[in-house]
């Protein structure tokens, strides 16, 4: 295979692995590392640096695992109705790019980067790094494979949030070297609010989803009433942060993070105003997608203030 070859093969794994969406796990990453930085801990940039590597291999090769998995049931296939490149997954496979055993041997190869490099990192920074990121690649199998598919059982949402919570304290533990209430309490808005993005994401999909047995909460809910639990949970993810920073469990400057209210609350009537046009949800999803990003950047920002005033 030539240089020119080995390149554009390179570039068709980044497609398939849904690169625009990383940008939400690399806002999760550093809202961890600056947790830990908040609190006076001296950043040990080598391992920051790593972190933010396998975290970002392990979210690809997660995507990667989603799109064998709705191919081996045929939701994408059958899926009419995406918003590309927001639903409905990459489409490698449908398109002829790569086939399902072709990504299942992909994500294989990923996951062994990422638990040789776990474990590396682990030695450096404790034991606890290693039970944050077993929990986190047992979610991210669990939310696919046919075997037990929690995507398909209306408890996907709930594993997406709990996977990028486990991102934000593995991220702070590996500066901190033990746990702390900071990033768990900080993690929750964020995990949330990536929630009620792969929530939005589903609208588009229900059709396709419901033929193939891919029982989602909006499948199961129905547009109306999911597009309201949709409301409720922005709404808790903000109220949350809120909160906590009330109760000065969070730094002076976490209020900064309500910022993304405004995007979420737009994004929310948008969404109830729509609920049964799918077709027209591309505005409602890149607002949801830019509130996650806006509330990790806030995050981020109100923790380095923070460290500075030191």
């Amino acid at each position: 295979m030539s240089w020119h070859e080995s390149l554009a093969s390179v570039g068709r794994w980044v497609v398939a692995s849904r690169p625009g969406f990383l940008v939400v796990t690399l806002g999760a990453v550093l809202t961890g590392i600056g947790s830990a930085a908040a609190c006076g801990v001296v950043i040990d940039r080598p391992a920051a640096l790593a972190t933010v590597v396998l975290a970002l291999l392990a979210h690809a090769a997660v995507n990667l695992h989603n799109d064998w998995g709705d191919a081996l049931i045929g939701s994408d296939a059958a899926n009419t109705e995406r918003i590309g490149p927001f639903t409905g997954g990459s489409r490698v496979v449908q398109d002829g790019v790569f086939s399902a055993a072709q990504l299942r041997d992909m994500v294989q190869m990923l996951g062994m980067v990422v638990v040789g490099g776990g474990l590396l990192l682990t030695a450096r920074a404790g034991p606890g790094l290693l039970a944050i990121g077993l929990a986190g690649l047992a979610l991210g199998w669990a939310y696919s494979h046919p075997r037990l598919a929690l995507m398909s059982r209306g408890v996907g949402e709930l594993a997406v949030a709990a996977g990028w919570w486990l991102v934000v304290i593995g991220a702070d533990y590996v500066q901190r070297r033990h746990f702390d209430a900071a990033p768990a309490l900080a993690g929750v808005s964020l995990a949330l609010l990536i929630a009620a993005m792969l929530w939005v994401a589903e609208f588009p999909d229900a059709r396709s989803d419901a033929q193939v047995g891919k029982r989602t909460l909006v499948v199961r809910l129905g547009p109306v009433r999911a597009a309201w639990g949709h409301l409720v949970l922005v709404l808790s993810a903000h109220a949350w942060l809120a909160g906590w920073w009330l109760a000065l469990w969070l730094p002076t400057t976490a209020w900064w993070a309500l910022g993304s209210a405004p995007l979420s609350l737009v994004a929310a009537i948008g969404l109830i105003v729509r609920a049964r046009q799918p077709r027209r949800l591309r505005p409602v999803i890149v607002l949801t997608l830019g509130a996650v990003v806006l509330h990790a950047a806030l995050l981020i920002a109100a923790f380095v203030s923070v460290m500075r005033q030191r």
